[in-house]
């Protein structure tokens, strides 16, 4: 696609000319996301200050039949934001307003382009809580949030965004801008249709404004951390915890790569001769936090940990906690390339998948350290290696069609929280099946029969 002469001065009628960028090195930082290997350069990059600046953005482009890219941060991890060539990048992180906590209805209204943490720092000054907490919250914004329906360490509780979506603003494909759901806890009126969009990644509409849910902020947190000398040991925690009917804000794992990467990134004084730590939290009223601490770590015990540490104060929980969340960056330091992966399986599977990752790893030669969400089944086997070595890359791509057949053949899913993108566009059909995959590509064409907006993600 061409841009037509003049676009410069028309787009900045829109947004203003300091927010439309076309020089070469002002458009490099749009041109990825926080997925490996993925990069283009889009024409014009241009950055709204409101959604009526965004819907006129759209209008434009249809006009001159050029296509957008949606992006806040660029921290996803499917290449979901990643630009189509000489296409235009909208980025809304100027749109960044926490506008609204309403304590009487427990909800949260923000701008699109609000980061994540700020939002439920905003719900704390009110007593309440915004839980879904991805890995990225200092930095993600909240509407890349809700296009990705991201996850985070307390989903195995509280669940994902989705779970907290009340209402949404978006501007559609023609730029019309639509308002879907509301403040009420009870509406059945029609079809969902704010559903459709929260992990839509951009291709159905452009979110410029949400309406969150909000839960009373938790009394009270306990955090401990299980050391084991096998895998399945931690495994059988986790199932044993569940079916004792506890259900912990988090229940997370790392394995012995990971572990080793994190201690010497972070320093916690982490046992790096085990090979899995399992890190718990419970959260809710003082009492019942006390009793299921008390019964996770004698569970532990009865599954093999030869070690569990129970934080002694908030300072010590924030440290032990830290071993997870920096999981990612401790890894990344060991190769120039990381290729953070993303499938679930049910949490029975959970060891005999991880198990398959090491032997997979082994086979074609890669280092991998995997870490993730064993609560809910999510793991993240994490790639170190170069995407300059074209042999090496090859190697890896082999692993990652093992791994996601394995995935499928146990009964998960290609992606847990990350969405599917580019990354895993290759085998959304192989899980969803034709009939299912059809019907989505059906909604794509009925919405956006242009394909105007994020072309090529999720389908081509």
């Amino acid at each position: 696609m061409q841009l037509t002469a003049g676009f410069e001065s028309a787009l900045a009628d829109i947004a203003g000319a300091e927010n439309v960028l076309t020089a070469p090195e002002d458009l490099v930082p749009y041109g990825f996301d926080g997925t490996a290997a993925l990069r283009e350069r889009p024409a014009v990059v241009v950055l709204p200050g409101s959604t009526e600046e965004v819907s006129r953005c759209v209008q434009w482009a249809n006009a001159q039949e050029v296509s957008i890219t949606t992006r806040g941060s660029g921290t996803g991890l499917s290449g979901g934001s990643v630009p189509v060539p000489g296409g235009l990048v909208l980025c809304l992180v100027r749109m960044n307003r926490v506008l609204e906590v309403d304590p009487k209805n427990l909800t949260v209204r923000a701008q699109c382009g609000a980061i994540t943490q700020r939002v439920d720092q905003a719900a704390s000054e009110h007593g309440l809580f915004y839980p879904p907490d991805p890995g990225s919250m200092k930095i993600s914004t909240i509407g890349g949030n809700v296009a990705e329906n991201s996850g985070g360490l307390r989903g195995l509780k509280y669940g994902v965004t989705r779970d907290y979506v009340m209402g949404l603003e978006v501007v559609l494909p023609d730029g019309k801008i639509c308002r879907l759901g509301n403040a009420c806890v009870k509406d059945v009126a029609g079809y969902s249709m704010k559903d459709l969009f929260i992990g839509s990644e951009g291709t159905l509409g452009i979110i410029t404004e949400v309406l969150l849910k909000l839960l009373p902020r938790p009394a009270a947190r306990r955090t401990l951390l299980a050391s084991y000398d096998r895998m399945e040991d931690a495994a059988e925690t986790v199932s044993a915890i569940i079916a004792a009917k506890i259900i912990p804000c988090t229940l997370e794992f790392l394995d012995r790569m990971t572990i080793g990467c994190v201690e010497d990134f972070a320093k916690i004084g982490l046992p790096t001769d085990c090979d899995a730590l399992l890190l718990m939290e419970t959260d809710g009223h003082p009492a019942a936090v006390e009793d299921e601490a008390a019964r996770m770590a004698e569970i532990a015990r009865a599954h093999g940990a030869r070690d569990v540490t129970t934080a002694r104060d908030e300072a010590e929980a924030l440290r032990l906690a830290s071993a997870r969340r920096s999981a990612f960056s401790a890894l990344a330091r060991i190769r120039p390339t990381t290729i953070l992966e993303d499938v679930t399986v049910p949490r029975s599977a959970l060891a005999e998948m991880v198990s398959y990752v090491a032997a997979i790893a082994k086979e074609q030669r890669l280092t991998v350290g995997t870490f993730g969400h064993m609560g809910d089944g999510n793991l993240h086997p994490t790639f170190l290696t170069d995407e300059r070595d074209a042999e090496e890359m090859r190697r890896v791509h082999v692993a990652l069609d093992a791994i996601v057949a394995k995935t499928l053949e146990l009964g998960g899913t290609i992606t847990g929280e990350h969405g599917v993108g580019l990354a895993k566009k290759p085998w959304l059909r192989q899980q969803l099946g034709d009939a299912s995959y059809e019907l989505m590509r059906l909604v794509k064409n009925a919405i956006d029969p242009q394909h105007r907006l994020n072309p090529g993600k999720i389908f081509d």
